[in-house]
């Protein structure tokens, strides 16, 4: 049997019977004659208590030391794990991002690998151990310091090290036993999907489904890695996210959709994601010409932030201007909001509003361009809900909007029956409390 790659979140590994069992887990697994490399999450929720106590020390925490504090967790974590497994008889041996090869540009609490020299890892099966490799971590290429990769980075060093080592597959393990067609914490008649895109798979993540990091689908597609999301708290079968459904191989009934037989043509909808670590940032009064767009976003773009969803209104004939509104991550907007305040000389603008109360809501499936009931169904949906649209953002496989944060469980609850999504069957079971 070849080399496994598993992944074990923080809600898996959160106490000392968590981290017995996943112990077990690996062990069993190296029995039945894997390879095993195994990359761990910090226990718990204590990546959120050391951000809370960085925040009590320092208002502005962030950078080199903000980045050597959070990687504590999951160093705990890693030493951890390979003691249980040693005491149940298997050889293990413990490694830091940096030391299992991890290479990172120097962008710290959100860096990006540039390449992975996995050679300590391989050496270390090669022996017959079992490599525990610290997640969410690695080291800067041209300053030598610890970084991290940001906020569920374990799934991307976990993929990245399984496309460096040619793994078989990567499993990822978390609380819940698959991808579902909407988070079972909202929607308990969700239905777990059996196997889906890398493309429907990456939507969905970038849309706001926490089950996967949308960096980590992003690296597997690009190396062609097999991912397999399924709980560290059962037996069952996951999830497959890959290019071909592999029940094919098998002979089973993969080449059926998961709401049975349906016509070549028809939209196949993957499932319904919501955000809510969303805000909005309208920028008002903007000069309506060339280049007043490119200028606001690239102050953002030199301040690190991302942004998704982006809106122009039409110009008013009377003042020839425009407003834009843009949505980006909570936890950057002061700094955006900054960023643009200096730069509100060189671009003109009247002023800006910020609003943190908002998520995001997004239909996800194959065909939707080509079905134009999709897109009436998904807003009559809303509209029966009682819910107002504020931005409206497409592609060929997903329509996203965003609307108030207190309406969202209603609203996905209802694009989700309105899709025929619901379950009739076993609810959902979320073993654990984060979904990561």
């Amino acid at each position: 049997m070849g080399l496994v790659v598993q992944k074990y979140g923080g809600s898996s590994v959160a106490d000392a019977a968590g981290i017995k069992r996943v112990a077990k887990r690996i062990v069993d697994a190296r029995k039945r004659g894997h390879q095993v490399v195994v990359v761990v999450s910090a226990m718990g929720d204590s990546t959120d208590e050391l951000i809370d106590l960085a925040s009590e020390v320092s208002p502005v925490a962030s950078g080199r030391e903000f980045d050597m504090l959070l990687t504590a967790g999951e160093r705990i974590s890693m030493a951890l794990l390979a003691m249980a497994i040693k005491a149940l008889g298997s050889e293990a041996q413990s490694f830091t991002g940096s030391q299992a090869g991890l290479i990172t540009d120097s962008v710290h609490n959100k860096a990006r690998i540039i390449d992975v020299t996995p050679g300590r890892i391989q050496s270390s099966v090669d022996e017959g151990n079992i490599a525990i490799v610290a997640g969410f971590q690695g080291v800067s290429q041209d300053s030598k310091d610890i970084t991290t990769l940001g906020r569920g980075g374990s799934d991307t060093t976990a993929v990245a090290l399984a496309a460096a080592l040619d793994a078989e597959v990567c499993e990822i393990y978390t609380d819940v036993d698959g991808v579902f067609t909407a988070d079972p914490r909202v929607v308990q008649s969700a239905r777990k999907i059996d196997w889906i895109s890398f493309e429907d798979m990456l939507e969905l993540a970038s849309s706001g489904s926490k089950v996967l990091l949308h960096r980590c689908v992003e690296y597997a597609r690009r190396y062609n890695i097999p991912i397999h999301v399924r709980s560290s708290f059962s037996g069952l079968e996951g999830t497959w996210v890959s290019n071909e459904d592999p029940r094919r191989a098998r002979g089973s009934a993969g080449e059926k959709s998961q709401q049975g037989e349906q016509s070549m043509e028809q939209a196949l909808i993957s499932g319904v994601a919501h955000d809510t670590s969303e805000a909005k940032v309208t920028v008002v009064g903007v000069p309506d010409k060339p280049g007043e767009a490119a200028a606001i976003f690239r102050v953002i773009a030199d301040s690190q932030v991302n942004i998704d969803m982006v809106v122009q209104n039409v110009s008013a004939a009377s003042t020839g201007l425009t407003d834009i509104s843009f949505t980006l991550p909570k936890s950057e907007g002061k700094k955006a909001i900054s960023a643009l305040e200096r730069a509100q000389g060189t671009i003109g603008y009247e002023s800006l509003r910020y609003d943190d109360q908002i998520a995001k809501i997004s239909l996800v499936g194959a065909g939707m361009k080509t079905n134009p009931g999709v897109t009436a169904t998904f807003f009559d949906a809303l509209s029966n809900a009682g819910v107002n649209i504020e931005l409206i953002s497409t592609s060929e496989i997903r329509i996203s909007v965003v609307t108030r944060e207190e309406l969202v469980d209603e609203a996905v609850r209802a694009v989700h029956s309105a899709f025929g999504l619901d379950s009739a069957s076993d609810e959902a079971v979320v073993y654990g409390g984060t979904g990561r």
